[in-house]
């Protein structure tokens, strides 16, 4: 038996995902300026190479206000499950956007390495530590929101965020360094950039596995499995459960279940416990969007696999 449900009066995760994603292209787009406008006028690669890392987030940011906006419409004729996928499509997009990143900040680290320059203005320093909170804040709020509405892509938008106050941090370090110890120690700033593209590149990493097994349709957590089969075995008449298969989709999960029930039972008796348990779990577990229940007959030798209430 398959059912499913959307309750058009609960608001569908996406919106707050949505809201995050814009105030942080907001904020991104005016952090560019201040960045680069920092950068330049006070001679720090770290500021620029930051002020790069910030564009990128705009990009990458929209890529995820797009992939949400897909991730919840409604399914339809060539997507009957749905367009969840785009969530952690959008996710993978940002990965590698960090990555391109983490090299052109690198090559440019680099040069300016290579390339005699002036030690950088001590005013950066309170640019950066304006921009170090801002974004430090930018990830928290962003990653509540994507831990609440279970969001691969919104997770990624505030690992974005981290990996920006981490690059903040190490330019932070870095002129600070080119200014107590003073000549000589004018590529500090620019190894500090070089440094924060190896964290930005370990960043992507971590937003790229979840994003990618997902789209894979790798299994919850084992214990979300295990929650549905306890909520079904407390329905009347059922005796057991077996297989239970779970996928994300997006912001909402799609279960399969097998019941066994008693196996002298009319097709019309298992197909009303067959409801009752869909309407348990859907009942219980909001975030499951679609449930197809199997009845199986109650038979003396049940496979291990088999659970018991």
């Amino acid at each position: 038996m398959n059912a499913s449900r959307r309750n058009s009066e609960i608001p569908h995760p996406s919106a707050k995902g949505l809201r995050s994603t814009l105030i942080g292209i907001l904020a991104n787009m005016g952090l560019v300026l201040v960045k680069g406008a920092a950068g330049i006028l006070g001679n720090s690669y770290a500021l620029i190479a930051d002020a790069i890392e910030s564009a990128s987030d705009v990009l990458t940011s929209f890529i995820v206000w797009i992939g949400l906006k897909a991730a919840s419409k409604e399914p339809d004729a060539d997507h009957p499950y749905g367009h969840g996928k785009a969530e952690p499509l959008a996710a993978v997009v940002v990965a590698v956007a960090l990555i391109g990143a983490a090299i052109l900040i690198s090559i440019q680290s680099v040069e300016h390495i290579l390339t005699p320059h002036k030690t950088p203005a001590p005013f950066t320093l309170i640019v950066l530590g304006i921009i170090i909170v801002v974004k430090e804040g930018l990830y928290r709020y962003s990653h509540k929101v994507g831990t609440e509405v279970e969001s691969t892509a919104v997770k990624a938008d505030a690992w974005h965020h981290r990996a920006d106050a981490v690059t903040s941090l190490t330019a932070f370090i870095g002129i600070s360094i080119a200014l107590i110890g003073g000549e000589g120690y004018e590529t500090a700033d620019d190894w500090a950039a070089l440094i924060a593209s190896g964290i930005i590149v370990l960043n992507a990493y971590h937003i790229f596995v979840p994003a990618f097994t997902e789209i894979m349709d790798a299994a919850p957590p084992s214990e979300f499995a295990a929650e549905v089969k306890e909520i079904a075995e407390t329905v009347d008449r059922v005796i057991a459960t077996e297989k239970c298969l779970v996928r994300k989709m997006g912001f909402e999960y799609f279960v399969d279940l097998h019941v066994i029930v008693n196996g002298d039972l009319t097709v019309r008796e298992g197909h009303d416990i067959a409801h009752r348990v869909k309407d348990a779990i859907l009942e219980a577990k909001p975030q499951v969007y679609d449930v197809l229940v199997h009845i199986e007959p109650f038979e003396e030798n049940l496979p291990e696999s088999a659970t018991f209430f």
